[in-house]
């Protein structure tokens, strides 16, 4: 047989489901995926079912729903001040992951350069891979994971097409400040390269008040901002995301999308354009749930002695091994040992060797969840 795609064969199984496949062979709490282990808001299920009801079943519209997309951009407007066309500048799509896809086929061709700030979410390298394009990467060094600004600078040549940011972080849990957002702003003025902005913990800062990069002074009509609904929701398998920016790009993006998946589930986005609409009241004990989750899980690790960070941002935990551990097999011992599943940090890393000093826990689960795997590593 001839062989297939050069560039997918080299694709290997993700981090989250080898760890998630050792953490149910050995019966362990799984604090390693990136999802809660509790159901969304009843509420919200109800408006689906209510759309399933109402003959909401047939295809979508392929930009997406556009009460959905007048309610994302109703709250952009709202949250950030951010004014956004609904018509002609938001798609909808199957999760964030499909939108970051969508846009690096859109924007890139063979040759082309991107900026990744590692560590970095594992679907940004096969989607830059998929397009031809070339990742480089700048390294943002713990503990607060900042970048240095002559590695960033070092790193952008006349091939650069485009930079992406995970603004709140994952895995780390870093917030980037506004001076930080800045400097990779100037730099993309200056060299004349798009930003992609990965916002979908936008919802889940502890200290600072989220701040899309499009809003910074000159940056919108050279961006693209991707957010969802699985994260503030705790509604991940329904696989609402979305891409704004300049109705150029959103074009470019629709273009790919239409001829992928062409359209989300379409009760799904009639619910949660409704849902979009009650983002207030709701987001209150949203905030608060998640900040007693975070305290739980970080005292408790801290009184177990581990050298842990406690995130400004998403729903993970950072903690630094002792002195001359490797994060995989430290994650295997605590699987096996301990029965506890946690995530090794250095798949998220294709330069330094950081990562290898590194574990991430997921706080997105129940208190008792938590309290159980506090209680299994205390032995």
């Amino acid at each position: 047989m001839k062989p297939l795609n050069n560039t997918v064969e080299q694709f290997t199984e993700s981090i989250f489901s080898t760890m998630t496949k050792m953490a149910m062979e050995n019966k362990a709490i799984n604090l390693s995926q990136g999802f809660p282990d509790f159901d969304g808001p009843s509420w919200v299920s109800d408006l689906a079912v209510k759309a399933l009801k109402e003959a909401k079943n047939q295809y979508a519209p392929s930009m997406g729903v556009l009460s959905l997309r007048e309610a994302i951009a109703h709250n952009y407007a709202r949250f950030y001040n951010y004014q956004v066309n609904p018509l002609s500048e938001v798609v909808v799509t199957n999760g964030a992951t499909e939108a970051i896809f969508c846009a690096c086929l859109a924007l890139l061709n063979p040759g082309d350069e991107v900026v990744v700030l590692e560590p970095f979410y594992d679907s940004y390298l096969a989607s830059i891979k998929l397009s031809g394009a070339k990742a480089i990467p700048v390294t943002l060094k713990a503990p607060d994971f900042h970048f240095d600004i002559e590695e960033l600078k070092a790193a952008i040549s006349d091939k650069t097409k485009l930079l992406i940011v995970n603004n709140p972080h994952n895995p780390t849990g870093k917030v980037f400040t506004a001076e930080e957002i800045k400097i990779i702003g100037d730099l993309a003025k200056k060299h004349d390269f798009y930003l992609l902005s990965d916002e979908v913990y936008e919802f889940l800062t502890f200290d600072v008040a989220h701040k899309p990069t499009a809003t910074y002074e000159d940056l919108k009509e050279r961006t693209i901002t991707i957010s969802s609904t699985g994260k503030t929701f705790g509604l991940t398998g329904w696989k609402i995301g979305w891409a704004i920016g300049p109705a150029a790009l959103i074009k470019a993006i629709h273009n790919v999308h239409q001829f992928s998946t062409f359209c989300v589930a379409h009760p799904l986005q009639v619910a949660m354009a409704e849902a979009l609409m009650k983002m207030d009241e709701y987001l209150v004990d949203f905030r608060a749930d998640y900040k007693k989750k975070k305290e739980l899980l970080v005292t408790g690790l801290k009184e177990l002695g581990f050298n842990v960070l406690s995130p400004k941002g998403t729903y993970f935990a950072m903690a630094l091994l002792p002195e001359g551990e490797n994060d995989i097999d430290y994650c295997k011992k605590l699987i096996v040992e301990k029965k506890v599943a946690t995530i090794p940090t250095s798949a998220f890393y294709i330069k330094s060797d950081e990562g290898s000093r590194m574990i991430r826990f997921c706080f997105a689960k129940k208190d008792e969840t938590l309290l159980g795997a506090l209680e299994n590593l205390k032995h």
